[in-house]
């Protein structure tokens, strides 16, 4: 009995190792990811420089009134 199990174990090891379904969501979540991460960092880095024209938008603006 242990070595039937033992043997539908393994066998079904080798499926999973062969099986590659789920492979493409998998890439996806990852570029997504990826890209997430570029984003967040772009937006740290150009923080300063758009809070500044925003700044600046706001003192035209108080100035004109």
């Amino acid at each position: 009995m242990m070595i039937q199990q033992l043997k539908q174990f393994t066998q079904r090891l080798k499926q999973l190792a062969v099986d590659d379904t789920g492979q493409d969501l998998i890439e996806y979540a990852l570029i997504a990811a990826l890209i997430g991460i570029a984003a967040v960092s772009a937006m740290r880095v150009l923080s300063n420089s758009i809070g500044k024209s925003f700044n600046g938008v706001g003192n035209t603006l108080t100035n004109a009134v």
